[in-house]
């Protein structure tokens, strides 16, 4: 087996690349604007109820229009992935992980197209949007490679006369909910997780994002994925995603998106519904309040760069963005100024341009929620860059800094998952640590300090799934830094880890009598 190693981002200050990138453009523009079908046990099933992907940067651009399931189709997709487990399930771990590893392939071939449909769909700049494709191979890659290791099981101990066997089997019929922001790739790797470890799937991705998922089914299917393995049914949440929560077929959950939605299906999930027998199990990875602590023993020109790429990488829409930072006293107005300096600097406009740092936020949704925030900001804080936001053409906010908060202030406690960044002041590096863990999440954080006592306690004190230190708190990478997060951040199911796949596995113990 060739060992895993991570695709590689690409890089574009070469021409060839950028051509590249430009021709997968082309390729994606000559696409727009079609209709797709659902896709339940290998049909394809069209409704007359659509739901309408839009470019968030040119509203007026209709990427695609996709048929919009209803409880009714989720049923007969439920029926379809339990016919399809009955033989899936037998399917050696090895064929199931060449599917994985031939889509992998595939998607390598189409890169630059694959990415330059996120720039449209999702709003990604060139760099974020090779990011999310490249991450997606990451995770056939490693959950392929990851299957090989755990298909036969986990040694035991025998005794003279006996043999024991510890195997791991599939669980049954999981519902995966994706998210938008990583459209590709959580989408592709929380799919091919449930799917390689030999359950079949109901993907119900994103309503913002439904292309690329549809795009992503195809190639399974080229990759030699069987009828009925996955079943691709978006639709709206309250309606299927509720209906195949509670519906007493679906053995697991796995979900990433908001605290709100997440908790929700925790309590729905843990109900047992009439013909259930078994407890479901839930996946969840719910959002962050991510914190980048400052010490005075720092690098401050490293310190303010990667605050400012944390806070507003990709419009700051990932869970693991900086939307904190806390600044010990002694270097808080110098880091400050350069925070300022630097976020003044960013270029934001449609993301098709290469020159763009930022592109827009998702939706009219997310352009109302994030400017809101905004308004609540310059009533808590010293409003110091940005504020300002345009949704004539797309859905652009500004990037936005606001200093001198109170770090009980509501822009320092609830996650804004948009261009925002709340600063405080510690008086001391044990206070800014206090004041790191004040939140009810617990998903990435940062530590830049040049002091190896400090880095040495906050790897024992700061409370979060991932911490990174004299870097930036966002870009994970699979089998490098496994991701998930504490308390309201999910069940730090760790993405990308040694023993994600096994969340989706159930195990059997065999006791032979010799």
């Amino acid at each position: 087996m060739i060992p895993y190693k991570h695709e590689p981002f690409t890089d574009f200050s070469q021409e060839e690349n950028r051509n590249a990138y430009l021709e997968g453009l082309k390729t994606v523009e000559a696409y727009l604007g079609q209709d797709y079908p659902l896709i339940i046990g290998g049909e394809r099933v069209t409704t007359e109820d659509k739901i309408v992907s839009f470019n968030p940067a040119d509203k007026e651009e209709i990427i695609g229009r996709v048929s919009k399931s209803n409880k009714e189709l989720a049923e007969k997709a439920m029926q379809s992935a339990l016919e399809a487990f009955k033989s899936w399930k037998k399917v050696k771990p090895e064929v199931r992980a060449d599917v994985l590893f031939k889509a992998a392939a595939i998607i390598r071939r189409r890169k630059h197209e694959f990415s330059a449909l996120l720039t449209k769909e999702a709003g990604k700049p060139w760099n974020e949007a090779d990011a999310d494709t490249a991450e997606a191979i990451d995770f056939l890659e490693y959950y392929g490679r990851q299957m090989l290791r755990l298909k036969d099981g986990m040694p035991v101990e025998s005794r003279p006369g006996e043999y024991n066997r510890y195997d791991y089997i599939p669980l049954g019929v999981g519902v995966v909910i994706s998210p938008w922001n990583f459209a590709f790739a959580i989408m592709a790797g929380t799919t091919v997780a449930a799917m390689v470890t030999g359950n079949t799937v109901l993907l119900k991705p994103a309503s913002t994002t439904p292309i690329v998922a549809y795009k992503f089914i195809e190639v399974l299917e080229e990759a030699g994925m069987p009828a009925g393995v996955v079943n691709y049914i978006p639709g709206p949440g309250g309606e299927v995603g509720d209906y195949l929560v509670d519906h007493p077929k679906t053995r697991f959950i796995s979900f990433t998106g908001s605290r709100a939605v997440g908790l929700r299906i925790a309590e729905r999930s843990a109900k047992v519904n009439e013909g259930q027998i078994w407890i479901k199990r839930l996946i969840a990875e719910m959002g962050g309040k991510d914190t980048m602590v400052v010490d005075k023993e720092a690098d401050l020109e490293l310190a303010a760069q990667t605050i400012v790429k944390s806070a507003f990488g990709f419009s700051g829409q990932k869970c693991s963005a900086a939307s904190r930072a806390v600044i010990v006293e002694d270097v808080y107005d110098t880091v400050l100024e350069r925070v300022i300096e630097l976020t003044k600097e960013l270029t934001i406009g449609n993301p098709v341009e290469q020159s763009n740092f930022m592109g827009p936020v998702i939706d009219a949704a997310a352009f109302k929620k994030i400017t809101d925030y905004i308004e609540i900001g310059k009533e808590e804080g010293r409003l110091v860059v940005g504020g300002t936001g345009d949704d004539s053409t797309g859905y652009f906010v500004n990037p936005t800094v606001f200093a001198d908060l109170d770090p009980n202030s509501r822009i320092m406690q609830e996650e804004i998952f948009g261009p925002v960044i709340g600063i405080s002041k510690a008086k001391d590096f044990d206070q800014a640590l206090e004041i790191a863990n004040n939140t009810e999440y617990g998903l990435t954080g940062a530590v830049i300090t040049n002091n190896r006592e400090h880095l040495e306690q906050a790897r024992e004190e700061f409370h979060v799934g991932n911490l990174y230190f004299n870097r930036g708190c966002t870009g994970a990478i699979v089998g490098y830094q496994p991701f998930g997060g504490f308390n309201m951040s999910g069940t730090d199911s760790k993405a990308g880890g040694p023993d994600y796949l096994t969340l989706h596995l159930q195990a059997k113990t065999t006791s032979e009598m010799l």
